[in-house]
């Protein structure tokens, strides 16, 4: 069950990152924003990981801005 809602996690980050290729945010940003769950809201940790797999794939980075994390499509 849980894969299930990482898989649609990482659809929901690509495809925004997709149709929008400049969008960046923080984990807490995208997990609110970029994700539309169905029903109730999942928690945090499945975001990060699908953050986690879509950075060692190579599609998303990180960078430390002060003392937040902000995402974006790798350039």
């Amino acid at each position: 069950m849980e894969n299930k809602l990482i898989e649609h996690a990482i659809h929901a980050i690509q495809s925004h990152l997709t149709a929008r290729p400049d969008s960046a945010d923080t984990l807490e940003g995208i997990h609110r924003w970029w994700i539309h769950h169905d029903g109730q809201e999942e928690s945090i940790t499945i975001t990060e990981q699908a953050l986690q797999q879509l950075e060692n794939l190579g599609f998303i980075e990180s960078r430390e801005i002060g003392n937040r994390k902000i995402w974006r499509k790798s350039r």
